[in-house]
């Protein structure tokens, strides 16, 4: 399946057609994610944006990335307007498309060797994705991994990858697949009608198994003791930022909302549960430094004899500085300092403020944004009946801290959030999230929310109890606590490391490749390439 002579090296699409194309690859991956659920778009995002880049100078490669970056992200993200208004917004899209954009120029670079070798596109798209994720994952201020195409495969096959390699491998697979489209359609454009059959089947073939060939891997689901959770989804008043205006208020619903599920119990309307899950933000009032917030968690634990986590901010002796925090709150006892987690990867800009001293040269506006310490420890939690692994709000997109959680030994993953600043949209894509860490660790999970979505994940992904969004609602499941070692679990970070490693091979080994181009004289096999 290699290029006839004379189409190694060859044009690229006329500039308008390939920005065109860019668009569509940033439409086709935005509507991949949740809350549009399409997931097929993914690989057909990656081959669009793949063909825009070829044969192109790394500019107009850089580009065409960033324009496919700033289609995708900027809808993607529009949520965070909602609490944190236009500049954040703009600002965090373009970084994300920025890297998008350098992942355009790396595929413009590597264009000789898809072009020598045809069939190296699966391969080479499934390392450059999962190589830019790996640099989103981390950079800059930690990272923002939001639009992974790993989370985009809620639905599909794919998703069953997770226990084998984690995000990472979904990634890889749902790219390569990508390769092998825009391969076949270069084959069909440009080689002879005699060997088009063959080419055409193998390309067409390659996307099919990898798309769909993950179905028939085997996933072994959590089995063994069960134990029963509820989840408090309590509300807030209003929307918006104004809701930490009415933290008393927050903390009642979340109260009255357990004390019903109480009386539930009592009347033999719900099973007696042996945790209550409450989300971030619950008692936003530092239940250990106020005695009337924590009589109140108190008696609500009391009331339905089971121990409580509880979402709260705990304030330091600095006023500036505060934690947040999951502490486990018992009947009779009360709160349980050994048995609690602190956030270990606040939010920058929303949380606590990076480079403050230069930030407020340029607006005195960063000084209202609270200074949040992070934890220092996975947050494992042994509630006695099941051991947590509890990750705070955008921590579930990163895989070394819910993974460290799973070392640590936890039998059920928990994600306490807060999407009352933000709207459904926001929740939807975390709950994606959340369905591929239950995958990828072989534990059950839950996801709970102020306001919504929350919910249940079986071992396979699959959601039951979800909540609506702006309502209360509590819902109580028995889990499995017995969960499998995966595959994932136990090669750590080396599936990403590998992809990293062999993109910066093939980044290097491309050079000859550039360099006998540049040298080739205009014989009508030089490239003449559009700037």
């Amino acid at each position: 399946m290699s290029p006839e002579p004379g189409r190694v090296l060859g044009e690229p699409l006329r500039l308008p057609l390939a920005a065109a194309l860019a668009v569509a690859a940033g439409v086709a991956l935005l509507l991949a994610l949740p809350p549009y659920d399409l997931w097929w778009l993914s690989p057909v995002g990656v081959a669009l944006m793949a063909a825009a880049v070829h044969r192109r100078r790394l500019r107009a490669g850089f580009g065409l990335g960033f324009l496919t970056g700033v289609t995708l992200f900027f809808p993607l993200l529009w949520w965070t307007t909602i609490g944190a208004g236009w500049l954040p917004w703009a600002m965090l899209s373009v970084a994300q498309a920025v890297i998008i954009g350098i992942a355009g120029m790396a595929g413009a670079w590597l264009s000789p060797l898809a072009d020598r070798w045809r069939w190296s596109w699966p391969l080479l798209a499934g390392l450059l994705w999962t190589a830019q994720e790996a640099l989103r994952d981390r950079a800059p201020f930690g990272g923002f991994p939001w639009g992974r195409l790993a989370f985009s495969q809620g639905d599909a096959p794919t998703l069953r990858l997770a226990a084998y390699g984690g995000a990472p491998l979904v990634t890889f697979v749902v790219a390569a697949a990508g390769g092998a489209l825009v391969a076949l359609a270069l084959h069909l454009a440009h080689s002879k009608i005699k060997s088009n059959i063959v080419g055409t089947a193998g390309f067409a073939l390659t996307a099919a198994v990898l798309l769909f060939g993950p179905a028939a891997l085997p996933l072994t689901e959590p089995a063994g003791p069960t134990s029963t959770i509820a989840i408090v989804q309590g509300n807030v008043p209003r929307l918006g930022l104004d809701f930490n205006a009415q933290r008393r208020a927050v903390l009642d619903n979340h109260v009255s909302a357990t004390r019903q599920l109480a009386a539930d119990v009592a009347a033999g309307k719900q099973k007696q549960p042996d945790l209550v899950v409450w989300p971030e933000n619950s008692s936003d009032i530092d239940p250990l430094r106020n005695d009337d917030a924590g009589d109140e968690i108190s008696a609500a634990a009391d009331l339905i004899k089971a121990p409580i986590l509880v979402g709260t901010l705990q304030r330091t002796d600095d006023p500036e500085d505060i934690y947040n925090v999951g502490i486990l709150w018992w009947p009779r006892t009360g709160p349980d300092l050994d048995q609690q987690y602190a956030k270990r990867h606040p939010v920058p800009f929303a949380e606590y403020m990076p480079l403050r001293p230069i930030a407020r040269l340029v607006t005195d506006k960063v000084d209202l944004v609270r200074n949040m310490l992070p934890g220092d420890h996975p947050g494992v939690i042994n509630t006695g009946s099941v051991i947590l692994g509890d990750v705070i709000c955008f921590e579930v997109a990163y895989d070394g801290i819910v993974r460290d959680t799973v070392d640590g030994g936890a039998q059920l993953l928990a994600v306490q959030t807060n999407n009352a600043t933000f709207n459904e949209a926001e929740a939807l894509q975390q709950l994606a999230m959340v369905r591929l860490r239950a995958v990828e660790h072989g534990r059950e999970a839950l996801m709970v929310s102020t306001v919504g979505v929350s919910g249940f994940v079986d071992g396979t992904g699959e959601v039951h109890g979800a909540t609506g969004f702006n309502t209360a609602a509590v819902v109580v499941r028995d889990i499995a606590t017995e969960g499998p070692r995966t595959l994932a679990t136990r090669s750590g970070n080396w599936p990403e490391v590998v992809a990293v490693a062999l993109m910066v091979a093939a980044l290097a080994g491309v050079l000859p490749l550039r360099r006998r181009r540049a040298n080739i004289g205009n014989d009508g096999d030089k490239v003449s390439e559009e700037r």
